[in-house]
């Protein structure tokens, strides 16, 4: 897996990273032991400081022995949990405060001691005093303070650093001892407000509460009032009795008023001239002697009506009769007319009789609204005179429980376990500050490899080949070992090492690339110089030869020529002497150690190399070579160099690049396929040069395992 896959895949090959270090273990171990060498340096020189801390219990509450003790200087916190947080916050900044250190300083007296200040390196004496003058040693202790809480618990840790174990100690139990005398002043102070303030308060409400009660006296002196309440409940009960006889009278005006009428009706229908018409009425038949006088009008009435039947008008008897019917008659008409001037006269009672109560009972309602606008106005005089007491009494009260608390001298904090001197320092932490200098070396380590391999944009790899360029991975060829003798005839020597196999395997993946109708003329190019283009010619040339067919190598790099080198023949008749027609082609063509395999060099060095190339001379040099010889491969200038190649990429049946792993340019290597892509050049693929497999440095798996297999042949002597 190459650099490009870690990027884009969605998982990491282990592997990528493991040949990652091997590859890079010397800049990683670089690295390592600079930054573990430093960091340990560092730390062994750093001067010794010593810790020392002092544990508190604070408490959300003073202790208190009073039922009304007055609250502490930051005030009752409560129970729950967000203000007994805020409260020892509070706290932690009172411990930091200036005031804290400022007491400490003082005590000590740390503004003239040039040990606490650190200038006792300055050896003169003026000069020292001169630099203590302008320090500032409150703000230097402020700075030595750290407050640290325990978990689930009311017990903080008040933490000095010093670089000396003693004074570190000396300094942390001070600390406490200034924080608990703050906050026994800050109540103190409080306390002393306090009671000013309420002492005059004090004297202002006894002034008030006088006048009030001096209100009421003379309210109650100009009103004549001395038992207010009895009086209300006199005039409540008159009240109440007047209204009860007044609807009793009104009820009975009413009865009355009734019967009047009743008596008027029966009147109207009976008519004023019948002297019987009020018996009618239902008063007649509820009176004893009105009934007793009907009883004997009846009576006599009939008696008259038997005699007139048996005598004349004129007898004796029946006249008689005839007088008493009447004086009976008149006595119950007498008694009917007494009856209704009896009622008469009763309604008239009844009606005074209402008129004078509704006049009492307007007397005495009056009477009731007037006391009680008196009772409303005495409840406010006496509400002011309460009030105005209550408030003295609760002043006077708390100015009490202020001066009695304040000789308590009471504190809610207290020393747990006092500092003590530590004989180890607590800072530099040598095996802590080595460590981190080894996790430290290593992460620098391997993100400085993992970012240069991330920027090195040189192709190194199968799938750089192929998904980057779009080209077919023809195969790989390892670093050929530098042995004293030249590489390019190594597979011709060693025959049985990795590098023949590989090149073998090429040899066999360009055949495959037109298995129908097979090559006869191929280029090999590159994209810069110095990539292995040549010794790979020669070497897929040798496997070639070695399979039994005539090869030819022809140098077509007009420019800068090698290949009489590499094989050790004059270069006195070649390509370009063919070209212009000087020379024959048997002169031309050079036999070599290889069995099969034959070379044709550049020959003089034309003025106009790409001229030559594109001459028909050229082409049907091509030709005749390509019936002479089974397989003709062309070693042409680098593409990005020059033009040559491109012009004879026209030329030729397949071309084949060569890119040197770890070199190579991506970018490059895409402006070359784009160019022979342009014209139209039958591309076979790309062959990678110049692999280190020792180092596990590029490629897949396979390349290692290529390695292991054919490494152990050659040690087998295979």
């Amino acid at each position: 897996m190459s650099k490009g896959e870690v990027l884009s895949a969605g998982s990491v090959d282990p592997r990528f990273y493991l040949r990652l270090v091997l590859r890079r273990k010397w800049l990683i171990l670089l690295v390592f032991a600079v930054v573990v060498g430093a960091t340990t340096l560092y730390t062994t020189r750093q001067p010794r400081v010593y810790g020392a801390q002092t544990s508190l219990i604070i408490e959300a509450r003073e202790p208190r022995f009073l039922d009304n003790q007055i609250q502490d200087v930051n005030g009752d916190t409560g129970s729950y949990y967000w203000a007994n947080k805020e409260y020892l916050e509070t706290q932690y900044r009172i411990i930091q405060s200036r005031a804290v250190s400022q007491r400490v300083v003082e005590k000590l007296g740390l503004s003239s001691d040039p040990e606490f200040l650190g200038v006792t390196r300055v050896t003169d004496a003026s000069q020292r005093e001169a630099l203590m003058s302008r320090m500032d040693a409150v703000a230097k202790l402020q700075g030595l303070i750290k407050v640290e809480p325990v978990k689930d618990s009311r017990v903080s840790l008040i933490k000095i650093e010093d670089r000396e174990p003693n004074r570190a100690a000396l300094l942390a139990n001070e600390v406490a001892q200034a924080y608990s005398d703050e906050v026994l002043a800050q109540k103190l102070k409080l306390t002393e407000n306090a009671s000013k303030w309420l002492d005059e308060r004090r004297d202002s409400l006894s002034d008030s509460a006088r006048t009030s009660e001096l209100a009421l006296y003379e309210y109650r002196k100009q009103q004549d009032i001395l038992a207010l309440d009895d009086r209300v409940s006199m005039v409540s009960d008159k009240l109440q009795e007047t209204s009860k006889a007044l609807t009793e009278a009104q009820l009975k005006i009413a009865a009355l008023k009734a019967r009047s009428t009743a008596i008027r009706a029966v009147q109207s229908k009976q008519g004023a001239e019948d002297r019987l018409w009020a018996e009618a009425l239902p008063a007649s038949r509820e009176n004893p002697t009105l009934t007793r006088l009907k009883d004997r009008v009846f009576t006599l009435r009939n008696e008259c009506t038997d005699l007139s039947s048996r005598y004349l008008d004129q007898h004796p008897r029946l006249l008689e009769c005839r007088e008493k019917l009447a004086s009976a008659e008149h006595d119950f008409a007498r008694e009917l007319d007494n009856i209704v001037i009896s009622t008469e006269a009763e309604l008239k009672e009844a009606v005074e009789k209402e008129r004078n109560l509704k006049g009492l009972f307007e007397l005495a309602k009056g009477e009731a609204f007037e006391l009680e606008k008196k009772k409303v106005e005495l409840d406010e005089y006496k509400q002011n005179a309460e009030n105005a007491r209550r408030q003295y009494d609760s002043v006077y009260k708390r100015l009490k429980d202020i001066e009695l608390s304040g000789l308590l001298r009471t504190s809610n904090v207290r020393v747990l376990d006092a500092a003590r001197p530590r004989p180890a320092p607590i800072r530099p932490n040598v095996p802590q500050g080595v460590l981190m200098g080894v996790i430290a070396g290593l992460v620098l380590g391997l993100g400085l490899a993992l970012l240069l391999e991330f920027l090195d944009s040189s192709v190194t790899s199968q799938s750089d080949i192929e998904e980057r360029l779009g080209l077919t991975f023809l195969g790989f060829v390892p670093t050929i070992p530098q042995t004293g003798a030249t590489p390019d005839l190594h597979i011709h020597r060693e025959p049985k090492s990795l590098i023949a196999e590989c090149m073998r395997a090429i040899r066999t993946n360009v055949l495959f690339m037109s298995p129908d109708k097979p090559f006869r003329r191929m280029l090999v190019t590159s994209s810069g110089p110095q990539e292995g283009k040549s010794t790979t010619t020669i070497n897929l040339g040798i496997a070639m030869a070695q399979s039994g067919n005539r090869v030819l190598i022809i140098d077509t790099d007009m420019r800068r020529p090698r290949l009489h080198k590499a094989f050790g023949v004059p270069n006195d008749v070649g390509v370009s002497s063919l070209v212009v027609g000087e020379g024959q082609l048997e002169h031309a063509v050079k036999s070599t150690e290889v069995p099969g395999l034959f070379v044709m060099p550049c020959g003089p060095i034309p003025p106009n190399p790409a001229e030559l190339l594109h001459t028909q001379a050229f082409s049907e040099l091509l030709d005749r070579l390509g019936e002479r010889f089974d397989r003709v491969l062309l070693d042409s200038p680098p593409v990005g160099a020059v033009a040559d190649a491109v012009v004879l990429a026209t030329q030729v049946d397949g071309v084949v690049m060569v890119l040197k792993a770890g070199k190579t340019n991506r970018d490059v290597a895409k402006r070359t396929v784009r160019a022979l892509t342009d014209v139209k050049a039958p591309l076979y693929g790309a062959v990678l040069n110049d692999v280190d497999l020792e180092r596990s440095k590029y490629g897949d798996y396979y390349y290692g395992y290529a390695y292991r297999y054919y490494g152990n042949a050659e040690k087998k002597g295979a």
